[in-house]
């Protein structure tokens, strides 16, 4: 590919994100960045929720681990849409009842300070890391394929991209996200649809009727994985599918934001309902995109590379057309960036409120200048985290890190789970400890399952067990 024309493309990318910056962001008030003045239109949040939800990693793995587990991860995509119907008809009514604009100021109202603080904690922690992962993982992508090339070091790459983003963010918050979130989402499915139709026609595919014929019948569609002791069982990968999107979307300020912005309980349901089927098609043009590529590398004598991650990168900006190569580098930014934009808005929302209490704390004229400084502080921090990845370079510690940043969503499962369903109150104080340690056994039982378990190995089900654990601890903390 031309670094040239990619570095066009990409500048004029942002630049469409800085003219809808600067669009959202006249007029605007204090709340605006928090809130979006819930004035955003239902269908505008479900359709940019999407680019939110599959980020960078989503974009280039799913595709590529076809090769390695079918299609098993749409078991997983079926268990999300039990999680959203628990969101819409339990959280979401909860959070608009409360009229809350940090959702963890529930947990203060339900237990205390200490359970607050630790709920709020958990968030900023399992954000930090993942959104840093993400960024970091794609723009080694864009490293390889563009910066290498002009011969601009990691560092300076990455510099400047955060502060891109924290440039078109720092004034309309959450109101410019949910905008740029929408034209992030369109480009990644541009991406996909554009390559599904490009590899189709190398293929000699012509009808969708054809497409879904070529995909039904290759072996690696196949959905449904019955054998108890996988990881990829069935009802393994559709039960954590359910409490992956209950915490990593239902308790989760950066997901939830978005959908507060909306005007009303009513607005935010068919949001959620919209948002669910869409993600559902999108996930299955995913891993119908990554039948394509492979059967697209087996017919062209392609070797594919050793990491599956590295498949759809690899054919994009190497054996498909230069088109097809740009709108891949326009899906895989808008992926990335998707991500850290949100984050960076969620996480300044979280301090603000939730640590530095700045509405109750603060006068009007302080506020707006103590959540720059917190913003542009955020996004330092993930600049510094992702040159540590950078730095360690080892995809097993990041792998690892991102199963660490999982389990950081336990704790909150808990927390809700008997807020929501006991009406016990609990010795405030204790909730960090029992927080602390119900992640440490959790990493320890599944560590060591297929011997204690008798070859049960865990998989995504570990969050569960990890709730579990901060339920069973939060009801032996109860007050008498």
């Amino acid at each position: 590919m031309d670094s040239n024309l990619v570095l066009i493309v990409i500048t004029s990318y942002f630049g469409l994100l800085f003219l809808i910056s600067w669009f959202t962001s006249r007029n605007i008030s204090q709340d605006t960045f928090f809130t979006g003045d819930r004035q955003s239109p239902w269908f505008l949040v479900a359709f940019g929720m999407i680019g939110a939800s599959l980020s960078g990693v989503t974009f280039i793995s799913v595709p590529g681990e076809v090769g390695n587990s079918n299609f098993y991860y749409f078991q997983v995509v079926m268990g999300y849409t039990l999680g959203y119907f628990v969101i819409a008809k339990v959280l979401l009514p909860l959070y608009y009842r409360l009229n809350l604009v940090s959702i963890y100021a529930y947990l203060e109202d339900r237990f205390g300070f200490w359970s607050y603080k630790s709920g709020a904690f958990f968030f900023i922690l399992s954000r930090t890391l993942g959104s840093s992962i993400r960024v970091f993982l794609v723009a080694g992508v864009l490293q390889l394929i563009l910066f290498d090339r002009w011969e601009i070091p990691f560092w300076v790459s990455v510099l400047i991209t955060v502060s891109l983003i924290w440039l078109y963010t720092h004034r309309g918050g959450i109101k410019t996200v949910v905008w740029t979130d929408t034209l992030q989402t369109f480009f990644m499915l541009a991406a996909v649809l554009t390559s599904i139709y490009l590899i189709g026609k190398d293929l000699g595919i012509g009808t969708i009727s054809d497409y879904v014929g070529v995909i039904a019948t290759d072996s690696r569609s196949e959905i449904f994985n019955w054998n108890w002791q996988s990881g990829q069982n069935f009802f393994k990968q559709f039960v954590s599918g359910a409490f992956i999107t209950i915490v990593m979307t239902g308790l989760d300020q950066d997901m939830m934001q978005k959908n507060l912005t909306c005007k009303n309980i009513g607005d935010a349901q068919k949001n959620m309902l919209w948002f669910t089927i869409i993600l559902v098609i999108v996930n299955l043009l995913f891993l119908s995109l990554g039948i394509l590529l492979y059967l697209y590398a087996e017919t062209n004598g392609i070797a594919i590379p050793s990491r599956t991650d590295d498949l759809y990168p690899f054919l994009a900006t190497t054996e498909f057309t230069a088109f097809a190569g740009i709108v891949f580098v326009l899906g895989i930014t808008a992926a990335a960036y998707s991500s850290a934009d949100s984050t960076l808005t969620a996480l300044t929302t979280s301090f603000c409120y939730d640590f530095l209490e700045i509405e109750k704390r603060y006068p009007k004229a302080q506020q707006v200048n103590l959540r720059k400084k917190v913003h542009l502080g955020f996004t330092i921090l993930m600049f510094l985290v992702i040159i540590m990845f950078r730095w360690i370079n080892d995809q097993s510690v990041i792998n690892a890190v991102f199963t660490i940043a999982g389990y950081t969503y336990g704790p909150l499962l808990g927390l809700y789970t008997f807020g929501l369903f006991t009406k016990h109150q609990v010795k405030d104080n204790y909730v960090p400890f029992v927080a602390i340690f119900a992640p440490i056994i959790t990493f320890i039982i599944s560590q060591n399952s297929e011997t204690l378990l008798w070859g049960y190995k865990f998989g995504f089900e570990a969050l569960i067990l990890n709730g579990m654990l901060m339920f069973v601890g939060l009801y032996l903390i109860r007050k008498s």
